[in-house]
């Protein structure tokens, strides 16, 4: 059976980029947010599978979970949308854990360190849930059906669970990426810093639509 319903926690332009690529491809969209305002506009231009909750609302209807807010506040938004709510239920996890500081020369600075990702700390927190990084790497406007010279980018993706990674995979085929399947959870912690090696030209001279593509021999 399809999984066509999907809770988005985050109201920010990410969540908004991939509700509405969700809905272009013929999903039902919950975004959870704590302040429904943020979203009046969103919702008034998107029709009847458009819909706006809670994080608990949202979380509680959706069949695939996606987690669009700051790395800061990952935590909360999943125990705001309740765990018991996440057992089972993919939760494709866009976050990265990007620190407060200012980027040094173009490149951002993380608050965790390469031996532990953010996604690991979720996933032990919130261990009946099924994380699987992705969408981490590359910028909203290319989130959805990128065009971009090469042919379609690829996409990292890892988690432990295989049903919810063939989820994700089954997202990224129609959303126009190549998925690249990295292993298990610990691969977070490579796939999370691809974040700032995909700013870097942004902050330096202003280049932003680039993704990666892995070319094999």
């Amino acid at each position: 059976m399809m999984k066509n319903k999907i809770g988005i926690l985050g109201s920010g332009v990410v969540a908004r980029t991939l509700g509405n690529g969700f809905l272009k491809h013929g999903y039902e969209v919950t975004m959870g947010t704590r302040d429904a305002s943020k979203l009046t506009e969103w919702h008034q231009g998107e029709g009847a599978k458009a819909k706006i909750g809670t994080f608990a609302e949202a979380a509680y209807k959706a069949d695939i979970i996606v987690l669009a807010v700051s790395g800061k506040a990952a935590e909360s938004a999943l125990e705001l949308a309740g765990e018991p709510v996440l057992e089972g239920k993919t939760i494709i996890d866009v976050t990265n854990p990007i620190a407060p500081e200012p980027p040094v020369n173009g490149v951002l600075k993380f608050f965790t360190t390469l031996d532990d990702s953010l996604m690991e700390r979720l996933q032990r927190r919130f261990p009946a849930a099924n994380f699987v990084k992705a969408f981490n790497c590359v910028g909203s406007a290319l989130m959805v059906n990128p065009h971009l010279k090469g042919g379609a980018p690829s996409m990292f993706i890892c988690g432990n669970d295989a049903n919810a990674k063939d989820d994700v995979h089954y997202i990224l085929d129609q959303f126009g990426w190549e998925t690249e399947d990295m292993g298990g959870v610990e691969a977070a912690r490579a796939i999370e810093p691809l974040c700032i090696l995909w700013c870097i030209p942004g902050f330096q001279r202003n280049q932003w639509s680039h993704a990666f593509k892995l070319v094999k021999g």
